[in-house]
């Protein structure tokens, strides 16, 4: 009997385009349970961490609590350069006072939040919001600041906010390295073979959609916050890249480096153990 997948991912343009062909059975995966989950990315941290899914999308920071009982696949990332969250306020607002103001943050297990604190320790009045509901909360002054993600990056100018950082841009100037967003994981009692065969069917889907890429428009538009289809395709062309079909070593290399920095700050347990399901030599 084939043992059922379960599959959680975000409602965001890039995880939708890139698991359109796998959750539509263009790609074939034995036992993946359809139709998936969608959820937004700090439900998903909160769901793997309770061991509720087999394969999901989760914030890289939330990989650091997790990598025991779950294995990073080589597939399905989000790693870039220039794509970091933006840390954005009101015009009236004075960066002198950030330490001491109200900011809003996607989530505790965000890899936005995590950067947050490596960025500036000193912030201590975090407020957890919906992602969609923090542009709403710093025009409406429930919050002084707020950390946005997905497609609010490209339409926040519309409500006339300012970027304070682009933590992107930081991490990238203090590493060298590309910024690790967000990866997919499976559980490690699966097995090798599955985890194999799991890694390779995202892969298939990918190249689906790249070589597609009208094919998904439908059931991206379909769970999209923002649905300016410019924003969509900005949005996609930032978080699927190389490092979505295989992070390779420089992929492996930036998720090392966030994880050592976030435990060396103390902001997750100490690392061991690999992180993917194989080693170098099996």
């Amino acid at each position: 009997m084939t043992e059922t997948l379960t599959l959680g991912f975000s409602p965001c343009p890039n995880d939708t385009f890139l698991f359109y062909a796998l959750v539509h059975g263009i790609v074939p995966l034995p036992g993946l349970q359809r139709p998936p989950l969608l959820a937004d990315v700090e439900s998903l941290n909160s769901l793997v961490r309770n061991s509720c899914l087999a394969i999901s999308k989760i914030s890289c920071h939330a990989l650091g609590h997790m990598r025991r009982d779950y294995a990073l696949l080589t597939s399905g990332a989000a790693l870039g350069r220039g794509c970091g969250p933006l840390l954005v306020a009101r015009r009236d607002f004075d960066p002198a006072a950030l330490a001491s103001g109200r900011i809003a943050i996607p989530g505790n297990l965000t890899t936005a939040s995590l950067l947050l604190r490596l960025w500036q320790p000193n912030c201590h009045n975090l407020i957890v919001l919906p992602f969609e509901s923090i542009v709403p909360a710093i025009c409406a002054g429930q919050v002084d600041a707020g950390l946005i993600i997905h497609e609010a990056r490209f339409t926040y100018a519309q409500h006339n906010l300012i970027e304070l950082v682009d933590l992107g841009c930081w991490w990238q100037e203090l590493t060298g390295l590309p910024l690790p967003l967000g990866a997919i994981v499976a559980q490690r009692q699966l097995g090798n073979a599955k985890v194999s065969a799991i890694e390779k069917a995202i892969t298939a889907s990918v190249l689906y959609a790249q070589r597609n890429p009208g094919a998904p428009t439908a059931y991206i538009r379909q769970h999209a916050q923002e649905l300016d289809i410019e924003a969509i395709e900005q949005h996609i062309a930032l978080y699927v890249n190389d490092f979505t079909l295989d992070l390779g070593e420089e992929g492996l290399a930036a998720i090392e480096e966030l994880l050592g920095r976030a435990a060396q700050a103390e902001l997750i347990p100490p690392q061991e153990g690999p992180l993917l399901m194989r080693t170098d030599g099996e």
